[in-house]
């Protein structure tokens, strides 16, 4: 909406550019923003009850699309995953946002970024030293990639997912617990969602559940201690980059490589990286810790129950970050209406409930989820 006529003129030609795309996803940030102030400057936010959330989750009908069963079921260890399958699935603009390197529309993003005015030449000089590393990283093989994935027999039980040894479904051998939206949706008829909705409850029979963690980290010390000891902090900083962009991207073709062969379930995507980078595929990949289950503490869950640690040395800090820290973690569901959302604020009824899910005390988890709760807690 422009309310001044010269305004409309210039939106209108954008929308009918080339630069159309790009304008759209700029908008969209900027709405994003917009709403996200006005949300956060609201003092008095409404909430629905645990019980009214629960009884408004999402209802998805297993019969008519039934779970798919995974290639195979268990622990796959990668000890030297090739780095040169990942450079094509590098998402750049992440990138140079580390270096605070941000062009201006029509020029905001990768690689339209090297025409800007202001940034263009230092955003190209810098990603022609990245490429020079990049190579020398894959020839001289100074990184290496390790990862997990795994896949289970599971069922939804309420808000957790039960993970069960065999499909006999007779031995739980951990449960993922999840939390469920409670923020008063506009639309009346919204589902308020956990992600637990997005996995078969036991009387829909055997549902599957995934992991995966990897690290492009290996090595990454040991490049930017030589680095250091030659006081070139620039070439350690771009190592760290790297290494985080080539972490992500292992994440990105593990992830389309679950979906189309080790797990199976859309055998015929055919996406190229820009597709996978905006989230076009079948499935989601959330990590504890995010938006959709915001409790760091589910990573300690993960890594006993693949052996995470043991099987690739990925292992987890006391306040469960990943070391390497160039690594990334996830849980797969594969359901095609399963989505990525944000719990958002949630009131002490939740919390109480959670605490006696998890074991834990109402304080320890009002400690973990502070970001998150709608109250204050008592002191």
């Amino acid at each position: 909406y422009q309310r001044r006529v010269h305004g409309r003129v210039v939106t209108v030609s954008q929308l009918l550019s080339e630069e159309k795309e790009d304008f759209l996803e700029e908008m969209a940030e900027l709405h994003t923003e917009l709403r996200d102030e006005y949300l956060s400057a609201q003092k008095e936010r409404k909430y629905v009850t645990l019980e009214k959330a629960r009884a408004q989750k999402l209802k998805i009908d297993f019969k008519v699309q039934p779970p798919v069963r995974p290639n195979f079921l268990g622990v796959k260890v990668f000890e030297d995953y090739p780095l040169e399958k990942c450079i094509d699935a590098i998402d750049w603009n992440p990138f140079f946002a580390v270096w605070q390197i941000r062009g201006k529309y029509p020029n905001r993003g990768y690689p339209k970024l090297f025409n800007d005015q202001t940034v263009g030449e230092e955003a190209q000089r810098l990603f022609s030293e990245a490429q020079t590393m990049l190579k020398n990283i894959v020839s001289q093989k100074l990184l290496t990639a390790k990862g997990i994935m795994a896949f289970y027999p599971a069922n939804s039980v309420g808000d957790d997912i039960e993970i069960y040894k065999d499909e006999s479904r007779t031995e739980v051998l951990k449960t993922l617990h999840g939390l469920r939206q409670q923020s008063l949706k506009e639309n009346p008829d919204d589902a308020y969602l956990c992600l637990s909705d997005f996995i078969a409850p036991k009387e829909c029979g055997v549902d599957y559940i995934g992991l995966f963690a990897v690290s492009a980290g290996f090595g990454c010390d040991e490049m930017c201690a030589k680095f250091e000891a030659d006081h070139d902090d620039f070439s350690s900083i771009l190592a760290k980059a790297l290494a985080d962009r080539l972490a992500e991207a292992f994440a990105e073709k593990l992830h389309c490589e679950i979906r189309k062969e080790y797990w199976g379930y859309d055998p015929e995507e055919s996406l190229n990286a820009e597709d996978m980078i905006r989230q076009q595929y079948r499935g989601i990949r959330p990590a504890p810790g995010y938006p959709s289950q915001p409790d760091h503490n589910e990573k300690e869950i993960m890594w006993d129950l693949a052996q995470i640690e043991k099987s690739t040395g990925i292992s987890l800090t006391e306040s469960f970050a990943m070391v390497p820290t160039a690594a990334t973690s996830a849980i797969v569901f594969a359901h095609p209406q399963s989505k990525y959302f944000a719990v958002g604020k949630i009131t002490k009824d939740q919390v109480v409930d959670y605490a006696a899910r998890t074991q834990s005390s109402v304080s320890e988890v009002e400690r973990r989820l502070a970001s998150i709760l709608a109250y204050e807690p008592e002191e």
